[in-house]
């Protein structure tokens, strides 16, 4: 068999960055030594870091997003952009792709660009409910669309689109045992728990929230909490606690074991990025989402309520957070049914092969 070369192209953030890592070692399982890959980022972004790490070669683009501000650096987008094509387009002759893939982030258009100008095969896999406007454009000459959330005919061929489900790394379904899980976090097995987790950065609304909660949680005992608090937010918070009361209540910057934290949470207040919506229905937990305001295009809203409409999450608005989730997740938690209920619609949207069916794909697309 001819050396398949397939070069996935994202990044920026960790929600483009894992998928493409989860088809990468899916790809790998799949062909052994008859596939080659390369990555595409974007200099500067956090792949150029964490896609060596992980032992996959990578190059760097030109690219950078439009900022909000006025900015002269806005006036030298398209420069950048037409730079980053060029450059894009050099890199795919040299490697002698047969095909590209782009999950999104600063470097995915410019290099699905070049792609289709050069008539080399290319593939997108949108993770989000609703598309972003570099897919819908790209999405028109690409071969396949592979898509998480159904009604996507809104911004691409019906033809193309293949549900996929997003791609994750790591065991979101594998089973866990709950008590060893609450120990692992020095928490009770006869109290309900509730996460609260806002990324490896935190989320500055879910740690005011806490803090104005925090002493309701511990002194009314009707359930313990997991608080990732964030990496930036380390020292603010420790500095909080250490004049209060942390009965019932786990509290760290970073957690290294997800797996635990799912399994010891019976509600889970969270934002709603594509991945993290993916690992919620992987692990069927119920969730309280909080969208970021800070998405372009309003994709965390419009991910919670591809979900709020089908019964599986609930959702409060971020400016409304700190006052609403806690009694909220107060009343939902002491209901089992109602947790019941949202935990099998979540779970019914679950997709543990997506990186599988992605790579078929991505083969189909040469067949």
């Amino acid at each position: 068999m001819t050396q398949l070369r397939v070069i996935l192209s994202g990044g920026g953030t960790g929600g483009h960055i894992y998928p493409a890592v989860a088809v990468a070692e899916a790809l790998k399982r799949r062909l052994g030594n008859d596939v080659r890959i390369l990555f595409v980022g974007a200099k500067g972004k956090m792949e150029m870091e964490k896609i060596p790490a992980l032992g996959y070669e990578i190059v760097g683009l030109p690219v950078a997003g439009l900022r909000r501000r006025l900015s002269l650096r806005n006036l030298l987008l398209p420069f950048m952009v037409i730079g980053s094509v060029l450059r894009a387009a050099r890199v795919i002759k040299r490697f002698r792709a047969d095909v590209v893939a782009g999950f999104g982030g600063y470097a995915s258009a410019p290099a699905l660009w070049a792609a289709q100008m050069l008539g080399v095969p290319t593939l997108i896999q949108e993770q989000n409910s609703y598309a972003g406007i570099a897919n819908k454009i790209l999405g028109r000459r690409a071969r396949r669309v592979c898509v998480a959330y159904e009604g996507m005919e809104r911004f691409f061929p019906a033809a193309k689109i293949v549900m996929t489900g997003n791609p994750l790394r790591g065991g979101f379904g594998r089973e866990v045992d709950r008590g060893d899980a609450l120990r692992y976090f020095g928490l009770s097995d006869k109290l309900p728990t509730l996460l609260i987790v806002g990324g490896s950065l935190g989320a500055r609304t879910f740690n005011n929230m806490m803090k104005r909660w925090t002493d309701v949680v511990t002194s009314e005992g009707r359930m313990q909490v997991i608080w990732q608090t964030g990496r930036i937010y380390r020292d603010e918070i420790e500095g909080y606690m250490a004049s209060r009361s942390s009965v019932g209540i786990w509290h760290g910057a970073f957690i290294d074991r997800m797996d635990y934290a799912y399994a010891a949470a019976d509600l889970v207040v969270s934002r709603s990025g594509a991945g993290t919506a993916s690992e919620l229905a992987l692990a069927g937990k119920p969730v309280i989402f909080v969208p970021s305001p800070n998405v372009a295009e309003d994709h965390q809203r419009r991910n919670a309520m591809a979900l709020v409409e089908r019964g599986a999450a609930l959702m409060v608005d971020d400016g409304e957070a700190v006052e609403k989730v806690m009694p909220l997740a107060m009343e939902a938690i002491g209901n089992a049914a109602a947790l019941s209920a949202l935990s099998a619609n979540i779970r019914g949207m679950a997709i543990p092969d997506a990186a599988e069916r992605v790579v078929r794909e991505i083969v189909g697309v040469l067949e």
